[in-house]
């Protein structure tokens, strides 16, 4: 018995240790800031590019709504991840960390198209994903029920942003919608899993102040 305490105690410090955690996801939030994070998944944009297929206007529209995507990518990423570092109870924690690491894929996605768009993410990154975490955190103190609820509202309104973006993209920008419907199909099942895991609705005034944040967002992220 002695012997396999000693094995795993230090492991347990490890794992536990505050300061350990918080350089992990520091780590984690340079690599989601700096773009060197990389998907688990194939790039879902699959479609060929006809050259000159969009107008100057068209591309600078596409990018914009790309960057709001990756925006969203990012807040959703750095959400998740402030709502599991406080969740004490194993399911629920493995059910954000795992959509926080499909949402890393998008964000990866989003990137790329904006690269090939010829365009760049937002610069008030670190902005959005300092405060989404900070957000995250305080979600999740108030309980599992309303933790996951905050998740799947979360997802309802991104999916209907994305729904949205496939309405007012450019009819020929193919690669960018294969990417946003990916990404819908995604965030719904996000959304199911946290209903189905024991997320509750949130109060009415909680779902307008999250439209109202999203709408500053996705306002200033289209330019900036």
């Amino acid at each position: 018995m002695s012997t396999a305490l000693s094995r795993t105690g230090p492991a347990f410090l490890r794992r536990t240790n505050p300061l350990d955690a918080f350089l992990a996801e520091a780590d984690r939030a340079l690599r989601v800031l700096s773009g060197s994070a990389t998907a688990g998944r194939s790039y879902p944009a699959t479609a060929e590019e006809a050259p000159q297929a969009l107008s100057v206007q068209e591309k600078r529209h596409a990018a914009g709504l790309m960057r709001v995507n990756h925006v969203g990518e990012v807040c959703a990423q750095a959400l998740y991840r402030g709502q599991a570092s406080v969740c004490r109870e194993p399911a629920p924690r493995e059910l954000l960390l795992n959509a926080a690491a499909e949402e890393v894929d998008h964000l990866v996605w989003c990137n790329q198209r904006l690269t090939e768009l010829g365009s760049r993410p937002s610069l008030l990154n670190p902005f959005w994903y300092a405060g989404s975490f900070a957000l995250g955190v305080l979600a999740s103190y108030a309980g599992v029920p309303r933790n996951l609820g905050f998740m799947a509202e979360t997802e309802k309104q991104v999916e209907a942003h994305l729904d949205g973006h496939l309405r007012t993209l450019p009819v020929q920008d193919e690669r960018s919608r294969q990417i946003v419907q990916k990404m819908k199909d995604d965030e719904a099942q996000h959304r199911a899993s946290a209903e189905q895991a024991g997320g509750v609705p949130l109060p009415l005034p909680a779902r307008a102040a999250m439209k109202a944040m999203s709408k500053v967002m996705t306002s200033t992220a289209y330019w900036i």
